[in-house]
């Protein structure tokens, strides 16, 4: 009896010396974590610039409203620049900066500030910084170096609960910065002491394949860090917008930290789980903000059968506001390349149609229907909308370039073309609505190829997307050996809308190699396209495909 008594003792001795490893159990068993994601305005860029946005990061770290999270996310190049650089450790390393290097002789302050405040707030904190590395410690590398002996990279730093630096990212797709993107693209993932191994990739990453969609196909990571300083642009890439179309096709919880100084175009956080929407987000307008979003995040079974229940954060109820030109400054993708109708709304009047619109042989049938709304206000002012099919290069210049295939209907401040991807100068009550939409359907023919992920492209005009429970959305091949998805998106037919920037089909096929239907008969065999298969035969049906679709949607419905 002594004995058994004795064991009990040690036992219990061992558990109260090891108090984390009971928290660690529990936390890995609970169906979900809490997660934050930060909205920060930097401050403007001198030397000494990082020394305030470092005091904000602490005191959001350290407030309240943080309390609860395993892992806060802040967004990307909000912290140093190239002036103030510093090295990174190397994650094998399992290096802790506010332990090894407390002085920062060799580290720069704020990498071991932050390394710091991960430790004595015991959370899992993810930031973007301005990194330098001697080029002489990757020798494989035989791209000129610059004239200091130097590679400076945007990077993605994850520090643990203890302050290790556990994973570094260098961002691959740069968007017109002077950084170097390493000698070949990186893979970086981290696990988490709640269970949840995470993969992470940085702002304008997100449209390519390396690495983002690249972690989800090669290696099945369900969770995603993403800090960006995204410069939103209409009508389909605004974004909150983009976050949460690539999180609902991709069925993966996103924590997205951006940026937030509307007055040049940034803006945009959320958290979102998949298939079931947004839990969390925010687009600012006018002015930007240091806040922190937080919610708790439903973990993703490994077969994925069993959807565990959403714990959706309370929000705050805030008045809905209408973006203009004057509170959001906003890019413009280059819409005139689109084969697009005006959609002629007469003033008055309800109407509907059916219309197909092909750009070559890629064709989108647009199912539409809206009542009037007869108001009107003097010095009022209201969107027009196009219909609108693209199949080609996104254009834009000095950057890395994808291939899309894009169906969508999508507001423009005036008749013309040259008007479209534009908010009105109004807003408020001087911003109007001529109809409502009283039922939307997109039915496409999306040919397959090696890697492409199609995705819902809405936006209202809050600058928010419309929510998974406000659409249908199916994606299927009609048969087993065919090479093509049939698409259908469509508005539930217990919505009405009359608040639509965009609702579309966004088709991104990356390189676009490997894509059924391009190039020779050898390349296409080349790339297991199977001559003379049902799949070799459809492409010829892109025009008639849609209509079979959406006419068999409308019967069933009926």
């Amino acid at each position: 009896m002594s004995n058994t008594w004795w064991r009990l003792s040690v036992v219990l001795l061992i558990l109260g010396l090891m108090p984390g490893m009971s928290q660690q159990a529990a936390l890995a068993e609970s169906d979900y974590y809490t997660a934050g994601v930060v909205e920060f305005q930097q401050s403007i860029f001198s030397l000494s610039a990082w020394s305030d946005s470092l005091a904000g990061y602490v005191e959001i770290i350290n407030s309240e409203n943080a309390n609860a999270t395993d892992i806060i996310v802040f967004p990307e190049s909000t912290l140093n620049s190239a002036g103030s650089t510093t090295f990174v450790p190397n994650p094998e390393d399992q290096i802790n900066p506010c332990l090894s290097d407390p002085n920062a002789t060799y580290y720069e302050e704020f990498l071991v500030t932050l390394s710091c405040a991960a430790r004595n707030a015991s959370k899992y904190i993810v930031i973007n910084l301005t990194e330098k590395q001697k080029c002489e410690n990757v020798p494989e590398d035989t791209r000129p170096c610059a004239s200091n002996g130097l590679n400076v990279f945007n990077t993605n730093v994850v520090f643990d609960r203890q302050g290790v630096v556990v994973s570094r990212y260098r961002k691959v797709h740069l968007y017109g910065e002077p950084k170097n993107s390493t000698f070949l693209p990186e893979l970086s993932t981290f696990e988490t002491d709640f269970g949840v191994t995470f993969g992470h990739f940085i702002c304008f990453d997100i449209l390519f394949y390396t690495p983002a969609h690249q972690l989800i196909v090669e290696q099945g990571i369900t969770d995603f860090v993403y800090p960006a300083m995204w410069f939103s642009q209409l009508p389909f890439l605004t974004a909150v917008q983009t976050q949460q179309g690539w999180a609902y096709a991709n069925d993966v919880n996103l924590l997205a930290s951006g940026a937030s100084r509307p007055s040049i175009g940034n803006s945009g956080s959320g958290i979102y789980h998949g298939r079931s929407g947004t839990l969390t987000s925010v687009m600012r307008q006018d002015s930007g903000e240091r806040a922190i979003y937080v919610a708790q995040v439903p973990k993703y079974t490994r077969s994925r059968s069993q959807q565990k229940r959403v714990r959706r954060s309370p929000q705050e109820i805030k008045p809905r506001q209408v973006a203009s030109s004057s509170s959001f400054y906003m890019k413009r993708d280059y819409v005139e390349n689109y084969e697009s109708e005006l959609l002629k709304l007469d003033e008055g009047t309800s109407g509907a149609i059916n219309r197909t619109i092909c750009q070559g042989s890629f064709c989108c049938n647009f199912d539409i229907a809206w009542r009037s709304l007869g108001t009107a206000t003097e010095n009022g002012s209201y969107y027009s909308y196009r219909l609108g099919t693209y199949d080609g290069w996104r254009n834009e210049n000095n950057v890395d370039a994808n291939y899309i295939r894009n169906c969508a209907l999508f507001t423009c401040s005036g008749d013309s073309i040259d008007d479209c991807g534009k908010l009105l100068p109004t807003e408020g009550e001087l911003q109007q609505s001529r109809v409502t939409f009283t039922r939307l359907a997109i039915g496409v023919t999306y040919p397959e190829s090696r890697v492409f992920l199609l995705f819902p492209d809405t936006l209202l005009d809050s600058l928010l997307p419309l929510e998974p429970s406000q659409f249908e959305w199916s994606q299927q091949k009609p048969t087993e050996d065919s090479y093509v998805q049939e698409v259908r998106f469509a508005l539930k037919e217990s919505q009405e809308l009359s608040n639509l920037l965009t609702f579309g089909i966004y088709g991104n096929y990356y390189d676009n190699e490997c894509t059924f239907g391009v190039g020779t008969e050898e390349e296409q065999q080349d790339c297991g396209y199977r001559s003379g298969s049902a799949g070799l035969r459809i492409l010829g049906g892109w025009l008639t495909m849609p209509l079979i679709i959406l006419a068999i949607a409308r019967t069933m419905s009926s």
